[in-house]
């Protein structure tokens, strides 16, 4: 892993004016296993980013991590380096579903790691769980919802199986092994997901995103907020308010590159459609919701003229409405999040139907 970590600290002084002065209030390491990450490892990275960057006095530090790569050990190191929060992909706490998913660990295992992982002194950790799993009723999302809320994690990440033509489950979707489960289906335990998780006090503040109050993640919100950020690695993204990096993601070709002082990456340049389009998409995903008087000043567009006949409609379906001049979607409205968004884009084609 030297190999790479090396060269994301060339890349790393190489984008250091990507996002010009502004100070860096969040650290995100994700994708692929970062938990596998050696402590000289993750000292080089943080060294060259304090060197290059300008951190806030107290940053956001997360890193994903899979039960099966954190063991003590490695727990203490994490925290000895600075990482003050942990996003745990436990997914289901159900062993045949873990292994349906090829999952490497097992639900005694995500437990334990759990609870070694606030005995090393993480005061902040998030757990991933996926629900709408092919199984006949809801029995085992409540048990997986319960048995998370019974650890009390200060995040909840709750997100919707989907099936990719590429993947495996696409490919045993198209040999009938398996059978997704319908709309009604998922939106009902979605429904379940918001009645629990409020219950036991944790505001949703995204779609899939539930935190106690105090512990939302800052690094996520950014992107919802439509706020840059840098990527850096093999198939990082990156976004300085204008367009998108996308870095290639083949390991020795990125090597390569760097080795040869250049990034790998295509680059898309985004329209001024594109752009509130985008920032419309993201912000209704949130509790904070589409700033109107934003997109008046950033640019001058006027939401609530263009769409004055689509809003009025959603409004009165309860899908969504005003609040200190944003404009926020009901839970109903969450269900139908990205068909409203596409309803409200500007220069949109055909509105799409939302239904009672």
């Amino acid at each position: 892993m030297g190999g790479i970590v090396d060269a994301m600290s060339k890349e790393l002084e190489m984008q250091s004016n990507f996002l010009g002065d502004d100070t860096i209030h969040t650290l995100y390491f994700g994708g692929g296993t970062p938990s596998l990450l050696k402590a000289e490892h993750l000292r080089q990275l943080m060294r060259i980013v304090r060197l290059e960057y300008t951190l806030s006095a107290n940053p956001e530090i997360t890193l994903e991590a899979n039960p099966d790569d954190l063991n003590p050990e490695k727990l203490q190191m994490f925290h000895d380096q600075g990482i003050n929060r942990l996003s745990i992909g436990v997914q289901s706490f159900h062993d045949p579903f873990l292994k349906w998913m090829n999952r490497q660990h097992s639900s005694s295992q995500a437990i334990n790691c759990f609870y070694q992982a606030r005995k090393t002194g993480f005061k902040n950790i998030s757990l991933d769980l996926i629900y709408a799993l092919p199984y006949k009723n809801h029995a085992y999302w409540l048990q997986d919802l319960k048995q998370a809320i019974t650890l009390g994690p200060e995040h909840i990440s709750a997100y919707c199986l989907t099936i990719e033509p590429q993947t495996a489950f696409g490919k045993w979707l198209d040999k009938g092994k398996i059978t997704p489960v319908n709309e009604d289906f998922a939106a009902e335990q979605f429904e379940l997901l918001l009645e629990l998780t409020a219950k036991y006090g944790y505001e949703q503040y995204e779609i899939s995103n539930f935190a106690h109050p105090g512990y939302t993640s800052q690094h996520n919100s950014g992107y919802w907020k439509g706020e840059k950020y840098l990527g850096i690695g093999p198939s990082a993204h990156s976004y300085n308010g204008h367009s998108r990096r996308a870095n290639k993601p083949n390991n020795a070709l990125y090597m390569k590159c760097i080795a040869a002082g250049k990034i790998p990456f295509e680059e898309i340049t985004l329209s001024k459609e594109d752009r509130i389009n985008e920032y419309i998409l993201t912000s209704l995903r949130t509790k904070w919701g589409c700033d109107l008087a934003r997109l008046k000043s950033m640019y001058q567009t006027d939401l609530l003229q263009q769409h004055a006949t689509q809003l009025g409609q959603l409004s009165a379906k309860g899908l969504i409405y005003q609040k200190e001049g944003c404009l926020v979607l009901t839970n109903r409205g969450r269900l139908l999040a990205d068909k409203i968004a596409a309803d409200l884009f500007v220069f949109a084609h055909e509105p799409l139907e939302v239904r009672n």
